[in-house]
């Protein structure tokens, strides 16, 4: 691990007024050279976006972290744990479950969740719309996803009346909102701020209708 990963990460933490302990940063440090050491063989972050990690997935993932609320958390096609795993580590006292298709990605999540001692985490390899959740869920967040229309399709057996989606966007998705389903309102979009891009970046939640 260089010590500019750590410093920029270390910045970029205090640039989004975050609390991070010592074990945490040491954590999220851990997640990031478990994510360098599988992409090769796993494919699990695009072939260029390693030189900008810290950045473009930790810093991301964690820019929402205001903005998430409730117990049960879940991370809908999680891929490689982004943005579950690094809001987990900030956030021992939530639960999270991460819900993903892929065999392999689910495989390297199971694995940083042991490397990592993270048992606030659950693993779930199947498709969205066949989960199933004993217990209610609070938020669902997913990052490069699909459209809110597709995504709220999928979790239609899970998405109760007070239930929020939280979905991270570029930029904002307006013909998506314009497209919001019957039943579904926009509740809050937020304009994130994340150090070290320069990408635009929303964040959009939904909910039920109150008179749906």
């Amino acid at each position: 691990m260089t010590e500019s990963i750590r410093e920029e990460l270390h910045r970029g933490i205090s640039s989004l007024s975050l609390n991070c302990s010592e074990e945490q940063l040491v954590s999220l440090l851990a997640y990031i050279e478990l994510l360098k050491k599988w992409n090769s063989a796993y494919n699990l972050l695009g072939a260029n976006e390693t030189a900008d990690l810290v950045s473009r997935h930790i810093l991301d993932s964690l820019s929402i972290n205001p903005h998430i609320e409730g117990n049960l958390i879940a991370d809908i096609g999680a891929g490689a744990g982004l943005p579950g795993i690094p809001l987990a580590i900030l956030n021992p006292d939530k639960r999270f479950v991460l819900i993903d298709s892929n065999g392999k990605k689910t495989r390297f999540m199971f694995q940083a969740k042991i490397q990592l001692g993270l048992g606030n985490i659950t693993i779930e390899n199947c498709r969205i719309e066949h989960y199933q959740s004993k217990q209610q869920i609070d938020m669902v967040m997913c990052r490069a996803f699909s459209t809110l229309t597709d995504a709220l399709a999928m979790l239609q057996p899970i998405f109760m009346d007070s239930c929020r989606l939280l979905a991270m966007k570029g930029y904002y998705p307006h013909d998506e909102i314009a497209q919001l389903p019957e039943g579904f309102e926009l509740t809050k979009s937020i304009k994130l701020e994340v150090p070290g891009s320069e990408s635009q970046r929303h964040l959009i939640e939904v909910m039920r209708s109150k008179a749906a």
